[in-house]
């Protein structure tokens, strides 16, 4: 899989530093990004800018890569937002995991507990790896339904 044209990028205050260092990266690479913010280190509630970052995403038909401090809350509020599979990535093989059985399309890093040089190299696997399909396509519909 090649390197998509677009990705959306979203966070909140405590993933903001991580977010710069990401979006650093990925401009280098040629990738139109669409960042949604936040634009600071200044405590922001992070539910509506992830909601805003997956509206995005499903828009653009690109992936997306949510911030925080941990991450996990906000893959929590990315997961709420139908057409949205957001994975907490913090290893490669979470990440590779996360496209290969998944298929999520939203990251999530943790701008706290994730070293930067290890983010970049999440994020090329992460927008790197296909979906494996097969056996996996019939869980992820599953997860669609209602």
């Amino acid at each position: 899989m090649e390197l998509p044209s677009r990705v959306v990028l979203a966070t909140d205050h405590a993933g903001f530093p991580l977010k710069e260092a990401v979006k650093k990266h990925l401009i280098a690479k040629g990738i139109d990004i669409i960042d949604v913010g936040t634009f600071s280190e200044e405590s922001v509630d992070y539910p509506a800018i992830v909601r805003n970052g997956c509206a995005v995403v499903l828009e653009e038909g690109c992936p997306g890569i949510i911030f925080g401090g941990s991450g996990n809350g906000e893959a929590m509020a990315a997961n709420k937002v139908k057409g949205i599979r957001a994975a907490l990535c913090y290893s490669e093989d979470s990440t590779r995991l996360a496209r290969e059985h998944n298929n999520a399309n939203v990251m999530s890093l943790g701008g706290r507990l994730t070293d930067h040089a290890l983010a970049v190299q999440l994020v090329d696997i992460f927008l790197t790896t296909d979906f494996e399909g097969g056996r996996h396509e019939r869980r992820i519909n599953d997860l669609e339904s209602e």
